[in-house]
């Protein structure tokens, strides 16, 4: 009977898992975790997951695996991949065979060099526990430093603020959202932050974190200590790779795969994360992104190319961050635009779009409070989709509705 076994029972993980019933397979699923929860969403974990929940806010419950006959292995760590045997084989010495494999591994947070380690005042989030272990430090009149200024360490910087938490954050580089995000729109998020009480440090180097018993200490280049009863390290993620490469499969900024989700090894797939593919709308350049939506989409399509299908990544990427009521949302990716044009919207939002040198749209980036660029974000999305060239002018104007430039 055949068997796909899905290594990582995160979001890609699981998405996959239940499209492939979707899809109409109908052999042995398995879906394996090292945690000890069933699947659930991260992005909750720097937000109201971390502010309020104690349970993390699972993909799905039990009783919905039972139903779709997905065996879900939790609390169960891969110790490698057997390929000649076609197997994985598990660090408590089961060993489960496959006649195809995805692997949706995802990343883990990058460390600081030479910060403490198993230290309860030095730690990084990425696991509903870390969750659980942040919140537990965070209350009112506590102080927080958080290293990095990209979405992860803002999010927890908001929601810190909500819970009446002092908050530092500190960045290496000279402003925050440095990755991917344009300064206009960085500028509106780092003032709303200040609004809240946040201090913001840029261009700070760091050269020693330190654990001092009571408290924990973040030394920079110019000999400060900026003391906290936590500090957070929020500079990145490492994709989850290991597996692959002890195995011998391709590894280019993570787990290289075809525009099928295929490594370099037929039977194996990789998915979300974990994984960097070849970007249609950017001629074929090699990505990876760390995104929800991202891992959604290649949960399905690996599900569709793991039954036989040839299926290729077509979707625009796209993210979104929360900061207080403002909400960031980009589609595409703005790098090597060669123009940029403003609309400005009601209620202090406006959308940036980026076109490349021939006029081609790659990219859009949107900011303001609650739902306000969503709509048009997603018009945008459409748009690069298609390889549009629209006027500049007519997206400058708020008064040009964007489906009539796709429908052009």
């Amino acid at each position: 009977m055949r068997h796909i076994v899905i290594v990582g029972a995160g979001e890609c993980g699981a998405r996959a898992a239940f499209a492939l019933r979707e899809k109409g397979f109908d052999g042995e699923i398995t879906l394996i975790g090292a945690e000890p929860h069933l699947p659930y969403e991260r992005p909750p974990l720097s937000k109201e997951g971390l502010a309020a929940a104690e349970q993390p806010k699972y993909v799905a419950g039990a009783e919905r695996y039972q139903a779709a006959r997905i065996t879900v292995l939790t609390d169960a760590p891969v110790a490698r991949i057997d390929r000649s045997g076609k197997a994985v084989k598990l660090a408590d010495g089961r060993s489960v065979t496959y006649h195809r494999l995805l692997l949706a591994t995802g990343a883990r947070p990058r460390t600081f060099p030479g910060a403490p380690e198993n230290s309860e005042r030095i730690r990084m989030l990425r696991t509903h526990a870390d969750a659980l272990a942040i919140r537990a430090a965070l209350a009112p009149g506590r102080k927080l430093a958080v290293i990095g200024g990209g979405f992860i360490g803002l999010e927890l910087a908001a929601t810190a603020r909500k819970l009446d938490a002092e908050v530092v954050l500190i960045e290496g580089l000279p402003r925050v959202l440095s990755r991917g995000v344009p300064e206009e729109i960085a500028a509106v998020v780092a003032e709303q932050h200040r609004r809240e009480g946040v201090e913001i440090v840029c261009g700070a180097r760091i050269t020693a974190i330190e654990d001092n018993g009571a408290s924990a200490c973040v030394v920079l280049a110019d000999g400060r200590c900026i003391a906290a009863d936590l500090v957070v390290v929020g500079i990145g993620a490492v994709p989850n790779t290991e597996l692959a490469e002890a195995a011998g499969i391709a590894v280019e900024n993570g787990i290289a795969v075809d525009r099928t989700l295929r490594t370099s090894d037929p039977d194996i797939f990789a998915a979300g994360d974990c994984c960097s593919f070849p970007l249609q709308q950017r001629g074929g350049r090699r990505v990876r992104l760390e995104a929800w939506r991202n891992a959604q989409d290649q949960g399905t399509l690996a599900a569709a190319n793991l039954i036989g299908g040839a299926e290729h990544i077509a979707s625009v990427p796209w993210f979104w961050s929360d900061q207080y009521e403002l909400t960031l949302q980009i589609a595409g990716l703005a790098d090597g635009a060669a123009l940029t044009v403003r609309r400005d919207m009601e209620e202090g939002a406006f959308i940036l779009f980026h076109l490349d040198g021939g006029g081609r749209l790659i990219a859009a980036s949107g900011i303001g409070p609650g739902n306000a660029v969503a709509r048009d974000i997603r018009l945008a999305e459409m748009l690069i989709a298609a390889g549009a060239r629209p006027d500049p002018e007519a997206l400058a104007s708020p008064e040009t509705k964007l489906k009539k430039l796709l429908a052009a």
